[in-house]
């Protein structure tokens, strides 16, 4: 593999962390924003998981699935991951 390519290479989530910070942020719209910390505060209290390091990836992916909205990117295609259900 060519080591500069890994510069453009993303971030590798679960299904499990997407799928778990898409329903929150679906159900809490207006309670979640752009912000790491505050982010990490509303998964901690709206959700019962006991990992600190499950927890922030959710509050990072939130974050960074916000950010993207915000700035009119789009991180994955959630249309493809629907109809494979």
């Amino acid at each position: 593999m060519n080591p500069e390519a890994n510069e453009y290479l993303g971030k590798v989530r679960t299904e499990k962390v997407k799928k778990v910070a898409r329903e929150l942020v679906s159900q809490y719209p207006d309670k979640f924003n752009t912000e790491f910390r505050n982010n990490q505060e509303l998964v901690k209290s709206l959700a019962i998981i006991s990992s600190t390091r499950l927890r922030n990836k959710i509050a990072g992916y939130i974050t960074r699935l916000l950010a993207s909205e915000e700035s009119g990117e789009a991180l994955e295609t959630e249309e493809g991951e629907d109809s494979v259900d």
